[in-house]
């Protein structure tokens, strides 16, 4: 299978070379690369340039967009803009962060997951951290779940999903998309990916609050926002953030925030999220 990726960088001199190091060492190259540098003001551009002169499916696409770090919107604006530059004649396509080292077989593992099932329509592995030298699990997400960092989508998926949104919840609404239109989601626990910048390390107060914002935004409704900004702050050992989400939610509430999805998508979710809850309950 044929695949390409869209990297979104800013300010990634620190890591974006053992990313794209462990991209031309997969046993399955990828036949396009674009890395998107976002206005960096380091060195991240002549790294890239440096790996395009070597490797010619790599190519580079400068953009220029508010330097603030929000997390959803300006990244999605980058993948966007590195999606333009590519034509669609693949069968999946990647979105990946900046700060990772995947495994050598990584994509080898992923085609064979699509290859298995035309109705798988994402698949992605997990994301590992460092913690007293040690690489264990960033154990923020249900493990049914792929995380933002890469997201691997086969092409009719990607397109009946409208492709990616640009606002903070983007990477929980493609999957909940992918069911609604009964596409299969599939993760695999073999493929440990190294996430090099813990999730959220430069989210500011205001970026904290969006997270409520997206949960609006999703169509939760009160109760499943709760629920999960509870889930979500115990998980990150920080519990006042449950506050900060239901801030988030209530200021979306109160100003009309526009949903990601329609009025039938939005029930189908949260019908989708009790029924998940009950599961686990029951």
């Amino acid at each position: 299978m044929k695949y390409y990726l869209v990297i979104p960088t800013y300010n990634e001199e620190l890591f974006v070379a053992l990313t794209l190091q462990s991209l031309v060492e997969q046993t399955v190259l990828p036949s396009k690369i674009v890395v998107v540098n976002d206005g960096s003001t380091d060195n991240t551009e002549r790294v890239i340039e440096s790996f395009c002169e070597k490797y010619p499916f790599i190519s580079l696409v400068n953009k220029t967009s508010d330097a603030i770090h929000l997390p959803g919107s300006k990244v999605i604006q980058a993948f966007q803009k590195g999606l333009e530059a590519l034509d669609d004649n693949y069968d999946f396509i990647v979105k990946a962060d900046a700060d990772l080292i995947f495994p050598s077989n990584y994509f080898e593992t992923i085609i064979k997951h699509f290859q298995s099932d035309d109705r798988i329509g994402m698949v992605g592995g997990f994301a590992y951290i460092e913690k007293n030298g040690e690489w264990i699990l960033e154990n923020l997400t249900d493990k049914d779940h792929i995380r933002g960092a890469f997201k691997a989508y086969r092409k009719e998926c990607f397109q009946q999903i409208g492709g990616l949104k640009p606002a903070m919840g983007w990477d929980t609404v493609d999957e909940l998309l992918c069911k609604f239109y009964n596409w299969k989601v599939v993760t695999d626990e073999t493929l440990k990916v190294k996430h090099l910048k813990p999730t959220g390390a430069s989210y500011d107060k205001a970026a904290r609050y969006k997270q409520g914002e997206a949960f609006y935004s999703l169509g939760y409704g009160f109760w499943i926002t709760a629920i999960a900004s509870l889930k979500l702050a115990l998980r990150k050992k920080k519990p006042m953030l449950f506050l900060d989400y239901l801030n988030g939610f209530r200021k979306a509430k109160a100003t009309h925030k526009p949903l990601l999805v329609t009025e039938e998508q939005a029930k189908f979710i949260r019908n989708y999220r009790w029924k998940k809850m009950k599961e686990k309950l029951f």
